[in-house]
């Protein structure tokens, strides 16, 4: 059985339009994160599109909370396996807002400060991810995951992961930079490297890359990545094709047109779960990234980040 792990950081979500009428205020509950949008994308692939036996996980931490408890249920019935979810007692998720314009572009505005998930690894937590880590087969987890953490637990999960790859797992990873989230950009850009180290499937978008690297073009992103060790490296750059680069080969890979998206909330997360399905299904990075310009080409017509099954 193929056994994935995505590592970082669930929210609550309030989604949808805000009028100007106060009675007329319509938002949607729900939950989201990247990494765990990731990871509902990626075990949906996995059943539905390569009908491979598989499980995934999700490794986080939450509160003891009714609201922590409706997430842990949520997931279940995604298929995720949320024994790695730790629960803090007396913590709390965090929480995000998405406003999103006439043309489906979005902001978030969050309350996370003192989310549980920052302290994944407080504690002496991080022998424990350790163990739920041994013989995976892949582990997904993003800038946020990183951002997230203080500076001595980045280091920590860094020296995890360094060991799951040591022992046979690949490691993928999405920059997804938030500012906000960290000291100043050198000190995201330090820790970027040094993961960058450990991956073997970057998914890295180019607002991204040129943001944190002054990179403009996707093939001068794809070779930065190689020279940083990556072997694999799919390059996401909105509505204009994806760039994939393996070793002896590259190829620019068009997704399907969508007009006037309803909330571009998640497209790269779906992307990102369709591209590594496909991958542990035995496809190509070609037919992955193909699988998942459609993956996202659908969740970008619904609102909010987890679309209907």
């Amino acid at each position: 059985m193929i056994r994935a792990v995505t590592i970082g950081e669930c929210m609550i979500e309030l989604s949808g339009r805000l009028g100007q009428d106060p009675a007329e205020q319509k938002l949607n509950f729900g939950f989201g994160g990247d990494t765990l949008n990731t990871a509902v994308y990626l075990a949906r692939a996995l059943k539905s599109d390569h009908q491979c036996a598989a499980s995934v996980g999700y490794l986080t931490a939450l509160g003891d909370d009714p609201f922590s408890d409706r997430m842990v249920a949520a997931w279940q019935r995604e298929g995720i396996d949320t024994t790695a979810v730790q629960r803090l007692p007396g913590r709390l998720p965090g929480l995000y807002m998405i406003h999103t314009d006439d043309h489906g572009e979005r902001q978030f505005f969050y309350w996370r400060d003192q989310a549980a998930a920052r302290d994944l690894l407080d504690a002496g937590r991080d022998a424990v991810l350790a163990e739920m880590l041994a013989g995976v087969d892949l582990i997904y987890l993003s800038g946020i995951s990183l951002a997230i953490l203080a500076a001595d637990r980045q280091t920590k999960l860094l020296d995890v992961l360094r060991s799951a790859r040591g022992d046979g797992a690949r490691i993928a990873f999405d920059t997804n930079h938030r500012p906000r989230l960290w000291p100043d950009q050198n000190a995201a850009i330090e820790i970027i490297e040094q993961m960058a180290a450990i991956t073997t499937i970057a998914l890295p978008g180019m607002d991204d890359e040129r943001d944190l690297f002054g990179i403009d073009d996707p093939a001068a992103a794809a070779a930065a990545w190689h020279a940083r060790g990556v072997d694999e490296v799919a390059i996401k750059n909105g509505a204009d094709p994806c760039l994939v680069s393996w070793p002896g080969g590259q190829a620019l890979v068009s997704g399907a047109c969508v007009e006037i998206p309803v909330d571009t909330t998640a497209a790269g997360d779906s992307f990102n779960g369709a591209y590594l399905a496909a991958r542990l299904a035995g496809l190509g990075p070609e037919e992955a990234a193909a699988a998942g310009h459609r993956t996202a080409a659908r969740v970008i017509q619904y609102p909010g980040a987890l679309v209907p099954r």
